[in-house]
């Protein structure tokens, strides 16, 4: 094996080995990017052979590290992240569960139902996991339990709501694999808007069959109002608000108004009156929600900055063109190649973080796949949805974590792995139905242009 390619392996082979020991995902890209680089330079210069990464290759880090952080795309991060945390203080989640309950509650499954559909609005309006499932998790899981729902449907159906945010737009996974990819944040915000509803339609459409066929699983309450006009008003009254801020963000980057950056401040602004209109707003929500967003946004672009050295080192080792090697010497011809990516993204997903995957493996496989012809938007979206399973695979599943800590004691790990179970399925199954028609991906996109 040729050296370059040796040292390849050998980085992404050390880079999975330390990110299993817990140590923080930043320190770990980073400190592999030195330590490669000092290997390489001393093997190039010092040993003679012909690595190609010498100080003037290493010096490039810093270039590509100071256009990350000047890149105007990525501001759009920290105010998304503001807006979600913000919607979640101003209360109207629980008007959501308050009213939609009245209207849903007669149907049998009604209440994880009620759930889903706040999940989904909320997913449109934070991108933010961790805020989506803690937040269904207090709102909805002490009702479902309290009217006799199985712990674990009802666990289940908390945590793979909650992972909807990181799909439906505006996401800030896709802001992320945009900038990697360097493709318009709205093509994908595009592209991945009929993909993230149609996963909650699956959601829906399980709740119904299941709640059917296993009426135990998800009973009837006994006392439940019936479904009155003034019900209808209220749920509709409580859409209202998050519908038009929905509308201002999304609305303004699908119709050309704003850049994805500048609907993002309109959104963080329009979180903020919300939050003001409900007399949700004082100086202690404030300065919590800002320290959140300065914390999550540190994290991520820490991890950024660590990325783009590891990737560059990488890159310059030869890593790309040993996977493209690989991958296009393959005897699956083209769609087996990107069959064979999903399925080792979904295995990764079970050790990995998304945003580890996003800004290394992506990178790496996109052009691949862009050289075989297939639309990036579809491919880039595609991955997105299987990257979603990665929050409820064990043993890293994050939403399962989440959920955990605020879970009542009843609720043990093993029952939440038993209810996230059939979820991870519909999400193979969304995949599936976006692999085998394209057009769930590419038609608004292409209605937009």
């Amino acid at each position: 094996m040729p050296i370059n390619d040796a040292l390849s392996l050998l980085m992404f082979v050390s880079f999975i080995g330390l990110i299993l020991t817990g140590f923080p995902v930043a320190w770990v890209l980073g400190g592999l990017s030195i330590v490669f680089t000092a290997i390489a330079i001393v093997m190039d210069v010092d040993l003679g052979f012909a690595i190609g990464v010498d100080w003037n290759y290493a010096s490039l880090s810093v270039n590509r590290i100071w256009d990350v952080m000047k890149n105007w795309v990525l501001v759009a991060l920290p105010m998304f992240i503001f807006m979600g945390l913000m919607l979640e203080r101003s209360g109207i989640a629980s008007d959501l569960m308050t009213n939609l309950t009245r209207v849903f509650g007669r149907v049998r499954g009604g209440l994880a139902i009620t759930v889903t559909i706040i999940g989904i609005l909320l997913a449109a309006t934070t991108g933010i996991i961790g805020a989506s499932v803690v937040l269904l998790a207090l709102l909805g899981l002490p009702v479902m339990l309290r009217h006799g729902y199985r712990p674990d449907l009802a666990a289940g159906t908390v945590c793979a709501v909650g992972t909807l945010g990181i799909l439906i737009p505006p996401s800030i996974m896709l802001v992320l694999m945009a900038d990697r990819l360097a493709m318009p944040v709205g093509d994908l915000f595009l592209g991945a808007m009929i993909p993230g509803l149609l996963l909650g339609f699956l959601y829906i459409l399980y709740l119904l069959i299941i709640s059917r066929l296993k009426s135990e699983v998800a009973p009837v309450p006994d006392h439940v109002e019936s479904v009155t006009l003034r019900a209808v008003l209220g749920v509709f009254k409580a859409v209202l608000a998050p519908f038009a801020l929905i509308l201002a963000v999304l609305g303004s980057i699908f119709f050309g108004i704003a850049t994805p950056t500048e609907a993002a401040g309109v959104g963080a602004f329009g979180a903020m009156l919300l939050a003001l209109f409900r007399k949700q707003l004082n100086t202690k929500v404030l300065n919590d929600v800002l320290g959140q967003t300065t914390t999550t946004t540190a994290f991520i672009f820490a991890i950024f900055v660590g990325a783009t050295a590891f990737s560059l080192v990488l890159r310059g080792l030869g890593g790309d063109e040993l996977i493209e090697g690989a991958l296009l010497g393959l005897p699956f011809g083209p769609t087996g190649i990107v069959i064979t990516i999903l399925f080792a993204t979904f295995l990764l997903g079970f050790f990995l973080d998304w945003i580890e995957i996003s800004l290394i493996i992506l990178p790496l496989v996109a052009p691949v796949v862009q050289s075989l012809g297939f639309d990036l938007v579809w491919f880039t979206v595609l991955f997105a949805v299987c990257l979603q399973t990665s929050f409820l695979t064990p043993p890293v599943g994050f939403a399962i974590f989440y959920l955990k800590g605020v879970a009542p004691d009843n609720i043990d790990i093993r029952t939440i792995y038993r209810g996230v179970f059939p979820f991870i399925l519909l999400q193979l199954l969304g995949l599936a139905l976006i692999f085998i028609w394209k057009p769930l991906v590419t038609w608004l996109p292409g209605m937009a242009y």
